[in-house]
């Protein structure tokens, strides 16, 4: 068998993996990505985030395909949640008056914005396989050197290279190669059952395309609008209720929506959709999860091979393209000779895991505050009420989100800043409910936009952007391309 030779080898060619491919081969770097799919293809994780579209899909030249798509824009999220009984929004923007020309994002059919970023990869020199099933990893010593994998006429291959990325997404069989141990959070492991439906009714404008979703005692009910008719329909529920949903679904689904009063007015009018890609209900385990390392030398693990938090933020797409933007500095800062792998991929590792942490924190604190005392599913959730020391582990294991504050345990912290939110939330709707001042001021809020911030001001003004301090202390920068890191030199 003959071996290829590339730069860098990437298994997955989703989000993540078509974005460091392709930040990489910007580069002038060697890429070779392999995808086990044919494209166009099914995937769930359809609500965006400003910093993915403005910030990362800037960086790669897709922002303005994107734009001219027809998506339908997202301003912000909807929720009926807490102890408010109306719904209230978060909007990007300072104010849905004052919406900036960055705040906002889309909502995607999967099947067609991932064919965008892979067709962008392989207009930017990316050499892309589809139908190619990555077998197993290539090792030399303590050091990961390349693939072996089966192309798309069934034969066996074998590629060389001094980086293999994993971004083969949450059922990857190579991350077990870095070493460690896949960490499931005893709090977050739920279940989820969804569908599409035709003909369900719509925020009123310009909210008309955010995301909605709304708590019920069962647990919680997504609501996408992917087109002015098309809607993305889910429900989050704990995993103790696996046998109900995963027996007669269309039964199960129909009773749950029944159970939330909102969904089931929304849906009043549609019809489930029940041919073709969007035609089937399938279930999928939300179970949050982290990997204890994310690297080792020739390695790294991109998006949810690492890493996976519940989707109630939408995160997904934005911690594998952030994740997958982190990797390809580290590796063109390799590539080029500037910095040692250690250096740049301990980099890497901590702010991924910082960045996961937290939404992780941002999750836990937006669960605690939706009261109701009669759900198994919510007193599940309560941190305050849950005697498990899962929680504090987990926390502990993200590490560095909260360094100066150790005095407050894990929950208390988070018992503290759910109150400070739900008190934002009360300040923001008690006005017109329109002034994010509150929302933006609450630490959960402030930490989970600081680093989605710079991305997109680096790929807004480049060299012009304010210089960056390190996040951690002796920590890397950006390069003013936001293609590499560099050491931090005071001025």
């Amino acid at each position: 068998m003959s071996v290829e030779d590339f730069d860098v080898v990437v298994a997955g060619g989703g989000p993540g993996g078509s974005t460091v491919a392709t930040l990489v081969a910007m580069q002038g770097h060697r890429v070779l990505l392999l995808e086990k799919e044919v494209f166009p293809r099914y995937q769930i994780g359809e609500s965006l985030l400003p910093a993915t579209v403005h910030g990362v899909c800037r960086m790669l030249g897709v922002a303005d395909e994107l734009a001219n798509s027809g998506f339908p824009i997202k301003r912000g999220g909807t929720f009926r949640w807490g102890a408010r009984p109306e719904p209230w929004t978060f909007h990007f923007g300072i104010s849905a008056k004052m919406a900036g020309s960055t705040s906002h994002a889309y909502q995607v059919e999967r099947a067609k914005f991932d064919q965008i970023l892979l067709n962008n990869a392989k207009s930017k020199g990316v050499v892309v396989r589809e139908g190619c099933s990555v077998d197993t990893v290539v090792e030399e010593g303590e050091r990961v050197t390349g693939l072996r994998y089966t192309d798309a006429d069934g034969n066996a291959r074998e590629v060389s290279a001094r980086f293999v990325i994993d971004a083969s997404g949450n059922k990857s069989r190579l991350y077990s190669h870095v070493g460690g141990t896949r960490n499931y959070s005893e709090f977050f492991r739920s279940l989820a059952l969804f569908g599409y439906f035709e003909g369900g009714k719509r925020l009123p404008a310009p909210v008309s395309g955010n995301i909605l979703s709304v708590a019920f005692d069962s647990g919680w009910f997504w609501y996408i609008p992917l087109s002015d008719t098309l809607t993305s329909v889910g429900a989050v529920v704990r995993r103790e209720d696996a046998d109900k949903i995963q027996g007669d679904r269309e039964k199960a689904l129909a009773d749950l929506i029944a159970e939330c009063p909102m969904i089931s007015e929304y849906l009043s009018d549609a019809k489930r959709v029940t041919t073709g890609k969007y035609g089937e209900l399938r279930v999928r385990k939300d179970y949050s999860y982290q990997q204890t390392t994310f690297w080792r030398p020739g390695m790294i693990l991109v998006g949810d091979a690492a890493c996976f938090v519940d989707p109630v933020f939408s995160s997904g797409v934005h911690l594998a393209t952030y994740s997958a933007l982190l990797a390809a500095r580290s590796i063109n800062s390799v590539l080029a000779g500037e910095l040692d792998e250690k250096t740049v991929l301990t980099e890497y590792e901590a702010r991924y895991r910082r960045e996961y942490g937290v939404f992780y924190e941002f999750l836990v604190s937006f669960y605690q505050m939706n009261v109701n005392e009669e759900s198994y599913f919510w007193q599940a959730k309560k941190v305050t009420r849950n005697e498990n020391t899962d929680i504090e582990s987990f926390v502990e294991l993200i590490g560095g989100v909260s360094s100066g504050e150790t005095a407050l345990t894990a929950a208390d912290r988070i018992a503290e800043r759910s109150a400070e939110f739900a008190s934002a939330v009360d300040e923001m709707a008690a006005g017109d409910g329109d002034n994010m001042v509150p929302m933006f001021k609450s630490q959960v809020v402030k930490q989970a936009m600081q680093e989605a911030g710079q991305v997109q001001m680096k790929a807004l003004l480049g060299e012009d952007a304010e210089p960056e301090m390190p996040l951690f202390p002796g920590g890397l920068v950006t390069s003013p391309d936001g293609m590499k890191w560099l050491p931090y030199h005071p001025a």
